[in-house]
């Protein structure tokens, strides 16, 4: 049975700073399809000799989710409070799971900042259950040539978590959830099949997608009802895509800047003790 159409949604222009983004999620029209609650698009120019010492973002906490980020052009330097120092390239992926508390920077890798050009990611964010939110945190870095793909009908899917056409991505989520990675040439076609009980969007970088009748443009999200497993897509132009998908959670969400969690009581608690250093301590060694 083919999945409905609930939504399409256009990104919102944000600044992060100095820097303007595309915001698929939350906009206007639609808060969070659980359980993924942010979906930010970030392309940007960095110049030669960038100091990679002082650009990208500084030490900063999370608790209580999951920041995950592809990356499609340039690096990101990673580095945390548990100790971990990563550096992730083009077509890799890093995934935080921040359960009681990290602090971590991101800022482009030395070499990329030295040559300069085009940084372009996607970063969402994915909740956890109550029950896992405070769990030790863990960073999960996958590389370009360590992600699984799947080439079928002038596509590529790559498989980032869950198990699609019977290959499993590397990195385990705390809920059932399926994430792809797809590019596809002009022309290719695609039957991409989802458990009927996970919510589902498609998000679009580039190019042009036909799914069913359809047109979907870049830098559109597109939320399915969860009324059957199979959407049928055409590439109208070469382009990228992600699928995210996932079991909902159906539990209170309280946010407030980095912190997810269930209750205000919870947050002005984690506000408290990232206060007092409980949430990590990263001081950023080059």
């Amino acid at each position: 049975m083919l999945k409905t159409i609930k939504n399409i949604v256009n990104t919102e222009k944000k600044f992060l700073g100095s820097v303007e983004i595309d915001q698929a999620l939350p906009t206007r029209i639609i808060d969070a399809v659980d359980p993924f609650l942010l979906i930010h698009h970030i392309r940007v120019k960095v110049p030669e000799h960038t100091n990679h010492k002082k650009e990208g973002v500084g030490p900063h906490p999370h608790r209580g989710f999951s920041p995950v980020t592809f990356i499609y052009e340039g690096s990101i330097h990673h580095r945390d409070s548990l100790g971990n120092s990563s550096i992730v390239s083009e077509g890799g992926t890093q995934w935080i799971h921040s359960g009681n508390g990290i602090i971590h920077s991101e800022r482009p890798g030395e070499e990329f900042a030295k040559k300069g050009g085009i940084q372009e990611i996607i970063q969402f964010w994915v909740n956890s259950p109550a029950k896992f939110k405070k769990d030790k945190p863990f960073y999960f870095p996958l590389s370009e040539i360590l992600t699984p793909k799947i080439e079928v009908n002038r596509a590529t899917i790559s498989v980032v978590t869950g198990e699609y056409m019977k290959v499993t991505g590397p990195i385990k989520t705390l809920t059932p959830q399926t994430i792809l990675r797809i590019t596809a040439l002009k022309g290719a076609t695609l039957s991409l099949k989802i458990p009927a009980s996970y919510n589902c969007l498609i998000y679009l970088l580039d190019g042009g997608l036909m799914i069913g009748n359809v047109e979907v443009l870049p830098k559109q999200m597109v939320v399915f009802e969860k009324d059957g497993t199979t959407m049928n897509v055409k590439a109208m132009k070469s382009t990228r895509f992600i699928l995210l998908s996932g079991l909902p959670i159906k539990e209170p969400v309280i946010s407030y800047g980095p912190y997810v969690m269930n209750s205000e009581d919870e947050i002005e608690q984690t506000i408290l003790e990232h206060q007092m250093g409980k949430l990590g301590i990263l001081n950023e060694t080059f």
